[in-house]
């Protein structure tokens, strides 16, 4: 096939009118050795030893959903990477935060973004953000066989329904089973300080700016109790990613915005070091 195309100066008929909507699918077809989990490992003893990435949050406001992740990356006890990047746009409606091996995640992230583009420039219309979050899952499923030597992926997908006029979130787990979470979600190794902190200040009514608060609160609550996650860093400038998906799309908070937030909470912090207190009753 290649040499044909060589000598032709043409690309196959076969990649000009693809048969399928799905980019996966096609790739499969034609290239299967290219795809993240058809790749052959070498032998090994043991877990094998890569960055990872954690903790991604995400947490949903009326309007919208708000998705945002820590910088740290880490490799067994050592911190890899200060200030990788965890959350991107899968399009423009909707975002994908990653955990778990951090190369590979971030090779599926931009394969899912392919996914979707394919998608809609052979359909002429964007996938439902249920579609969405159901090819996600097919994704990580084919991941299977690297997740159980250690090289696992576990993203949080959100986005802005639009058919429902609200944000939404999905989590997975490593064999690619998908759940709807309920208003906030947290995944990775801080995923469960996160967590709590989420529930404490979790309100229905909350604003665009108060759940940018929100999810940065509880990053630096899971900095906090996991050696993980990396809290704000004030002295290098680097600061949470924080992502917005409203009605108007995808929108990432700049760096100034970020930092201010950062550097409010841990103004606060410095007289309540373990953060805002919810209301016993």
């Amino acid at each position: 096939m290649e040499a044909n195309t060589r000598s032709t100066g043409r690309l196959p008929a076969a990649f000009l009118t693809p048969g399928s909507s799905s980019f996966m699918d096609f790739l499969s077809e034609h290239q299967p050795e290219i795809l993240p989990g058809n790749r052959q490992l070498p032998p090994t003893q043991g877990v094998i030893e890569a960055p990872h990435g954690t903790t991604i949050v995400a947490v949903t406001f009326p309007g919208g959903v708000v998705l945002a992740g820590d910088r740290r990356a880490t490799m067994g006890n050592v911190i890899a990477q200060r200030d990788i990047e965890k959350v991107f746009p899968a399009d423009e409606y909707s975002a994908v935060g990653i955990a778990g091996t951090a190369g590979l995640a971030v090779e599926m992230v931009k394969l899912f973004q392919l996914e979707l583009e394919h998608f809609e420039k052979v359909e002429g219309a964007q996938l439902s953000l249920e579609g969405k979050a159901n090819r996600l899952s097919t994704m990580i499923r084919s991941n299977l066989g690297m997740a159980m030597q250690g090289l696992a992926v576990v993203p949080l997908f959100a986005g802005y329904d639009t058919g429902r006029d609200s944000g939404r979130i999905f989590s997975y787990d490593v064999t690619g089973g998908r759940s709807e979470e309920t208003n906030f979600a947290a995944t990775g190794s801080g995923s469960i300080f996160a967590r709590g902190a989420m529930k404490k200040l979790f309100r229905d009514d909350l604003t665009e700016e108060e759940a940018t608060t929100l999810v940065v609160q509880a990053l630096y609550d899971a900095a906090d109790d996991d050696s993980a996650t990396g809290g704000p860093d004030v002295a290098r400038r680097i600061y949470p990613i924080v992502t917005v998906i409203t009605e108007d799309g995808f929108r990432r908070l700049t760096d100034e915005e970020s930092s201010e937030i950062a550097r409010s909470i841990l103004a606060r912090r410095l007289e309540q070091p373990d953060g805002p207190r919810a209301s016993l009753l």
